[in-house]
């Protein structure tokens, strides 16, 4: 049937062959796929050329677009040929088309920076979500398990990019990007263990952090010794602040498994819970002690061998913030045992996840600050300054 639209479609061409026009309503409207594929599959196949002719058409079709699920179609299109993974690279074309189409993206043609650091993160957002090996080979199975090809066409037919949550929201970027930024004081796209511990008002203890950089639960990237990159950073944000996804789960037990071996005992959680228990006393809060930690976080996780915690053990919990949160955050620990329950049931009610509401709060402030940077500059202008100090309100 398939074979039989695509001559149909084909043979007003001719011998001549279909200009990337004609071939956006075989990609669009026979293959289904999202608009931002059309110009990255047409120039695949072209090679170059101005045309392409029935015979290369339909030999791609025959080789590449037979399989029966449509994420699975979509896989061989983004993979590069010969390839049986698909890797960061190969969806760079791709996003780089729906920058360039996409109408609520077009602002970004005017910051070049801003451009390259949302296609970077909504690759490294995708890679976080599917390849759940880590590896960065997406593999066909890892596609047809998610739901990126159904993001791919809601994000095509949507106007507002922020409406699409998943891994395209301009929003959520802007969020991750302006948390590196501001941990990043030297700006050299760095962040070192100093940076990270001043995130969130100090919020992290010290022993984590440095199960962080020594790429426990994940190799750091950067390519610099010490240094956690952006990709880096991204992986770490997503993880802290929605930890009840299976990455995130997988990224912090493999953190505090402090000798690899796939579960976290008792000595694993005294290391962590030892900093909190200092910290606690610090700031003169009610300290809990860790035998009574122990049992209370036993009794949380239900965990199948007494004394062993295991991934499958905290997933089935559905306890992972709450459980991760006291061994290492501080301030998020404290304020789960302050929180005020209204406020608790109010915020299930409005069916979003840990992380669209920790990016609808910070999107929210951020923007404030930089609306209140601009009545600044504004009561500032005309002002003669001395000494040429240079002001920046916002990132780059």
């Amino acid at each position: 049937m398939e074979l039989l639209q695509l001559r149909q479609a084909l043979a007003p061409h001719g011998q001549q062959g279909v200009d990337s026009s004609g071939f956006a309503a075989i990609s669009e409207g026979i293959w289904h796929f999202p608009k931002f594929f059309t110009r990255p599959l047409f120039e695949r196949l072209a090679k170059k050329a101005a045309r392409i002719g029935e015979a290369e058409i339909v030999d791609f079709w025959r080789s590449e677009l037979q399989h029966p699920v449509a994420s699975a179609r979509a896989f061989n299109v983004i993979k590069s040929p010969g390839k049986e993974t698909v890797s960061r690279e190969d969806f760079a074309p791709f996003v780089e088309e729906l920058m360039k189409d996409h109408p609520g993206l077009q602002f970004l043609k005017e910051t070049p920076e801003f451009q390259e650091r949302y296609g970077e993160t909504v690759v490294a957002r995708i890679f976080y979500s599917i390849n759940l090996r880590g590896n960065g080979k997406m593999t066909r199975q890892e596609m047809m398990n998610s739901d990126l090809l159904e993001c791919m066409l809601g994000v095509d037919s949507q106007p507002d990019i922020n409406l699409v949550n998943d891994y395209f929201s301009y929003e959520h970027f802007y969020v991750i990007y302006c948390k590196f930024w501001e941990l990043d004081h030297d700006h050299d796209f760095l962040i070192s263990r100093d940076d990270l511990l001043k995130y969130n008002n100090h919020s992290l203890t010290y022993r984590v952090v440095e199960r962080i950089f020594s790429g426990a639960p994940r190799a750091l990237s950067s390519g610099v010794p010490d240094r956690m990159g952006y990709e880096d950073f991204i992986w770490f944000l997503l993880s802290e602040e929605e930890k009840t996804t299976p990455q995130a789960i997988d990224y912090w037990l493999r953190c505090l498994d402090m000798d690899g071996d796939g579960k976290l005992t008792p000595p694993d959680m005294l290391h962590f819970y030892t900093e909190q228990l200092h910290r606690m006393e610090c700031m003169s809060q009610e300290v809990v002690m860790f035998e009574d930690i122990l049992c209370q976080l036993t009794d949380m996780i239900c965990p199948a061998i007494e004394g062993e915690i295991t991934v499958k053990d905290i997933k089935a919990s559905q306890m992972a913030s709450c459980f991760f949160n006291t061994l290492f955050n501080l301030n998020k620990f404290l304020a789960y045992e302050q929180r005020d329950p209204f406020t608790a049931r109010q915020e299930a009610a409005e069916g979003m996840t840990e992380w669209e509401r920790f990016a609808r709060i910070e999107y929210l402030r951020l923007t404030a600050d930089e609306e209140e940077g601009e009545d600044l500059m504004e009561d500032l202008d005309g002002l003669d300054f001395q000494g040429g100090a240079d002001y920046n309100f916002g990132p780059p």
